[in-house]
């Protein structure tokens, strides 16, 4: 019986303290480093640190959560996209779209973003601690009338 549940003990002992698992779709991710390509694709928790994805369609793609520290994101659509609490530590976000982007909980440390288009874009507690931004309408507290 006791070799029983220690039996028991190590086979479950790996699955409590597993952590969480990624749900990004590893096909997915395969397509979009392949291709740059990948519409509306879940790639929520994906590691896509430093990855190159110039000019990549991640138009309402699902990056909740995903790693892209330091990804070169020049001239990527990620319109309608969720990168809500994503790692974009030090990202090169240049003449990109964010329409309509759910920035929440980002955090953008040391990224450099230049003409970057955020209209309609949910920008709420981003952490943007060193970033370097330019012409782009991303800015710190306040608000003004028109």
């Amino acid at each position: 019986m006791k070799r029983h549940l220690l039996a028991t003990t190590f086979l479950i002992a790996p699955l409590l303290f597993a952590g969480p698992a990624s749900a990004a779709n590893p096909a997915q991710v395969k397509q979009l480093l392949s291709t740059g390509q990948c519409f509306g694709c879940d790639l929520s928790g994906a590691n896509l640190a430093e990855a190159h994805l110039i000019g990549a369609d991640l138009r309402e793609a699902n990056l909740q959560g995903a790693n892209l520290s330091y990804a070169n994101l020049e001239g990527a659509d990620l319109t309608g996209a969720n990168l809500r609490g994503a790692n974009l530590t030090a990202v090169f976000l240049t003449n990109a779209s964010l329409n309509g982007a759910d920035l929440d909980r980002a955090n953008l440390t040391a990224a450099i973003i230049n003409t970057a288009d955020v209209s309609g874009a949910s920008m709420e507690n981003m952490v943007i601690t060193d970033a370097k931004i330019y012409n782009t309408q991303i800015g710190v507290g306040g608000s003004y009338d028109q």
